[in-house]
């Protein structure tokens, strides 16, 4: 079939050319080749989903074609789209990705996976031909073997187990298994011979521990004081169980950027409590109350703003001073709290300190700065300047800077170096006392830690 009609044909809307993708579907095997090659065309008119779709849909046929171009993706584009499509395919059995399981090139092996990954509890039949792939050379293959085994369920739960109890199985192995139980969660999944060794692990670590600069997204506050009990009343946190900074802040990353629909309170069920980092006590995540108050607010923002100032005088009130901190790695979202006996003393937020006139008077800390809405550059600082040209804008950037004497603009991790600790810049020289925790919300009670497995 002609590449340009094809496409001509395919270009329109979903719904509009639903009856032709039909009858592309009904030809089968004869138009894989056409329809595969708009599918790794970058610059084609016609939306990717549109090919895939009949691709899906004309299942087997365009199987072994699929696998080729996988190999062959000569970009991480054209290897996502063709990934997708071959994880989908409408097929009669998925005895059929078997054999890929096997293939020597990585792209298929992660592909096979996700095939079974779509099934969930579905592909618990194939679990024994997966294993091996726990322990695949290539990290993004052990990856996708973990999610593809979450997907299954408990019911790969007693095949990894098995894992865990042979007496000599492949190193790799038997850790991926290990990670497999932890993302499937749930009372069953982690014998108690894995939690001692965990449980033990950490407390060995927690002997030379040694704090390291965290990754920074989401928010967490800070309260002058080293008394954890007192933190966790603070919080309505319970049931804490000691772990190293690296576990804790893993905890915190995993929870932020967790979007499993299926757990809900999986976001909301546990805090990373620090231990004392020159005399200050850090908690990342926040209560149950404040979580759920947050989201099902009709406005989400104001609700956040509300919360943090509620929450922050509450701690100033009970240990004198609180700070809060918000820090985005996604995008230049930055915002900060103070308060001193009960009162707040400054709030600020990146994208709404235009609106809200940038709430009250600065605070001491951040003199010498900028603020991240202000442009210190004039209007037409960088007239006649080829904007696409990143070389020429950045020599303009800094010329004028520096002949201009513009601040550096600051966030709410240098904020947080001048009035408290910023988590981002920790290390040797950083003095600690105790311990961090992993603590319980409201939420976490009822439902327990989310699954998944952290670093020790």
């Amino acid at each position: 079939m002609d590449k340009r009609l094809l496409a001509e044909e395919l270009s329109g809307a979903w719904n509009d050319n639903r009856t032709f993708r039909d009858a592309l579907v009904e030809q089968g095997e004869g138009v894989v080749a056409a329809v595969l090659a708009l599918l790794r065309d970058e610059g084609s008119p016609v939306d990717w989903a549109t090919s895939a779709d009949v691709l899906c849909r004309i299942g087997e046929p365009a199987l072994l074609p699929l696998v080729q171009a996988a190999v062959k993706a000569d970009s991480a584009e054209v290897a996502r789209r063709v990934g997708w499509t071959l994880g989908r395919l409408k097929v009669a059995d998925h005895a059929v990705y078997v054999p890929m399981l096997e293939h020597s090139h990585p792209a298929v092996r992660s592909n096979a996976l996700f095939a079974f990954q779509t099934q969930g509890k579905d592909a618990a039949r194939f679990a024994d031909q997966m294993i091996p792939r726990l322990g695949d050379p290539e990290h993004e293959v052990r990856q996708r073997a973990v999610w593809a085994f979450q997907a299954i369920g408990p019911e790969a739960v007693p095949a990894l187990q098995q894992v865990r109890c042979r007496p000599a199985p492949e190193p790799r192995v038997r850790a991926g298994a290990l990670e497999a139980l932890a993302a499937i969660g749930g009372p069953a999944a982690l014998d108690r011979r894995d939690r001692d060794a965990w449980e033990r692990l950490t407390r060995i670590k927690l002997l030379t521990e040694v704090p390291q600069d965290m990754h920074l997204c989401g928010s967490w506050y800070a309260v002058p004081t080293t008394d954890q009990d007192a933190v966790l009343d603070a919080f309505d946190l319970a049931a804490p169980q000691s772990v190293t900074l690296r576990t804790g802040a893993a905890a915190w990353n995993h929870d932020h950027h967790n979007w499993n629909r299926t757990r809900p309170h999986e976001a909301c069920s546990r805090v990373f409590v620090s231990p004392g980092l020159d005399g200050w006590t850090l908690v990342f995540g926040d209560s149950s109350q404040d979580t759920h108050r947050i989201k099902d607010a009709d406005d989400r923002e104001r609700a956040l703003d509300q919360v943090v100032r509620e929450r922050c005088a509450a701690l100033s009130r009970r240990f004198g001073s609180a700070q809060w901190y918000g820090m985005s790695c996604g995008d230049d979202w930055t915002a900060w709290c103070l308060a001193e006996d009960d009162e707040v003393v400054r709030h600020y937020d990146a994208y709404n300190a235009e609106e809200d006139g940038d709430d009250g008077p600065g605070h001491p800390a951040e003199s010498g700065y900028l603020l991240p809405h202000q442009n210190g550059f004039p209007d037409n600082a960088f007239d006649g300047v080829n904007t696409s040209d990143s070389d020429a804008f950045r020599a303009r950037y800094l010329q004028l800077k520096e002949e201009l004497q513009i601040p550096d603009t600051c966030n709410a991790t240098n904020i947080a170096a001048r009035l408290s600790i910023d988590p981002a810049n920790l290390g040797p020289e950083t003095r600690i006392e105790g311990h961090g925790v992993l603590a319980l919300t409201t939420c976490g009670r009822e439902h327990g830690h989310p699954a998944g497995a952290l670093p020790v």
